[in-house]
Formats: C-alpha cells, sequence, structure tokens
C-alpha cells in the first residue's frame, strides 16, 4: 500500500484533492451567506472557528442556530458561488501537468443531494476546465478512494477502509489551524506552501 510507505502504482503518483475548504472557500462562503440571511443572529467569526463540523459549534453557540446554519449550504447556488482559495486553480492546474501524476477532485456531497452534486461538478468545469469533469470523485467515504495522496481539511477521515491507500496530507483551515499534528502526520498550510515537495517526497518513499 502506498499509505505504508509503498512505492506508488506504476510510477505514477495519484493526488486526491478535496474540494470544500481545499479549492472553494466553504467557511468563507457560509459566513457571509449567514449573516446576509440571518443578519440579527451571532455568528461564529473565522477566527474563533473550531472543529470540522460547522453546524456542531454553532448548536453550542444556540441550540436554534444549527438548522440555520445547514440551511444555507442545502440551499440552491451555495456551493457554485463559492469563490476558489488563493492560488488553488492555478496550483491544482499545475499539479495535474506533472509528469506521471494523477489528480482527482475527491469530494463528499451533503445528503441532501438536490443541489450539491451538480453544483460541485458545475464549480469544476467553471473554475478548472471541462478537462476535470472526468477527474471527480462524488463519495460520501474517501477511504474506499485508491490514492498515494489525499489532500483534505477535515482532520479525520474514517470509513469502512480502515487502511487507506492513501496518506493524508492535512490542508490548513480556520478550524484546524491549532491542532497539533504529530509525525508522520503532515500539513499543507496553503496553496502557497510547497505543494510539490510533498509530492516529491512521496515519489521517492
Amino acid at each position: 500500500r502506498a499509505g505504508s510507505g509503498c512505492a506508488p502504482r506504476g510510477g505514477r503518483l495519484r493526488v486526491l484533492v478535496d474540494m470544500d475548504g481545499v479549492l472553494a472557500d466553504f467557511e468563507g462562503g457560509f459566513l457571509r451567506k449567514f449573516r446576509a440571511t440571518y443578519p440579527d443572529k451571532p455568528y461564529i467569526s473565522l477566527e474563533d472557528r473550531r472543529g470540522f463540523w460547522v453546524s456542531e459549534q454553532y448548536r453550542q453557540l444556540d441550540p436554534e442556530l444549527s438548522e440555520k446554519a445547514i440551511s444555507i449550504w442545502e440551499s440552491k447556488n451555495f456551493f457554485i458561488d463559492l469563490d476558489p482559495l488563493p492560488d488553488a486553480v492555478e496550483a491544482v492546474k499545475q499539479m495535474a501537468n506533472l509528469e506521471k501524476t494523477d489528480v482527482f477532485i475527491c469530494t463528499s456531497p451533503i445528503k441532501k443531494y438536490r443541489y450539491c452534486p451538480y453544483e460541485k461538478y458545475a464549480w469544476v468545469e467553471k473554475h478548472l476546465g471541462p478537462e476535470f469533469l472526468e477527474q471527480i470523485v462524488l463519495t460520501r467515504d474517501k477511504t474506499v478512494v485508491s490514492g498515494d495522496l489525499l489532500i483534505d481539511d477535515r482532520p479525520d477521515i474514517v470509513g469502512a477502509e480502515r487502511s487507506p491507500s492513501w496518506e493524508h496530507v492535512l490542508f490548513t483551515a480556520c478550524h484546524n489551524k491549532h491542532l497539533e499534528l504529530h509525525p508522520p502526520r503532515r500539513r499543507l498550510h496553503s496553496w502557497t506552501d510547497d505543494w510539490k515537495a510533498i509530492l516529491d517526497g512521496k515519489r521517492a518513499s
């Protein structure tokens, strides 16, 4: 397994890149729409965000706010309107053009699926181009997807496969920046960080 230090398959490196919080600014887009929709309700600033689940932190602030938070990302145009994170589009395009490198957008749709899956595809086409539509993996369980690296902002990724093939590189986001990682776990702090070094290191492992 590549996740266990084995050489990547066939000399090619397969990189799985999360979408929300890694390519698309989920947190910033949510906060803007929440404040616009509920201007009289309390909100959590990006500086004060803790924990992956937005709705859970809002529930702790006020139980009624959890459903209001969920309603924001369940609404039409939420996902398609998200801005790309700085340098994300350029970095992923560069990554996809590297020799012996396969890049897939690996993203989890929400359970209320009326808008989300369509808008994720539309976002990829809009920002990355139609050629990337062939590189989308929509799954609620990323552990069953085969890869060498998974770049994702969620700290704890669990599922049916107890030993996923990929190494999880934690992408720094407002909700996880305070977490201390213990080696061999590592971060990608932003797309201006040296992501190529992470890929090169994986090739050499």
